[in-house]
């Protein structure tokens, strides 16, 4: 895990939109985008659509043309991962 995904971690112990991530982080959404796709292909986080409440399978190939309009939140795994590092 880098350190900008263990930072993305920090931020996602509750649902929190792409554009408040990208605020808080003050990270570009492609290199966003790009941390936030090895996360949930790793089982890290969870993505959702269209609101906060409803979690989407993740699509490796229409991921990045949808990421800006995910919710995203911690999985256990993922925090598990980021605190025993």
């Amino acid at each position: 895990m880098t350190e900008t995904e263990a930072d993305i971690l920090d931020e996602l112990y509750f649902v929190t939109s792409f554009k408040a991530l990208s605020q808080m982080l003050d990270i570009d959404a492609g290199t966003l985008c790009t941390h936030l796709q090895a996360l949930v292909s790793q089982g890290y986080v969870k993505c959702f659509f269209p609101d906060p409440d409803t979690e989407v399978e993740f699509a490796p190939e229409t991921f990045a043309a949808n990421c800006a309009s995910y919710f995203f939140l911690a999985t256990k795994a993922g925090l598990l991962a980021h605190n025993s590092r």
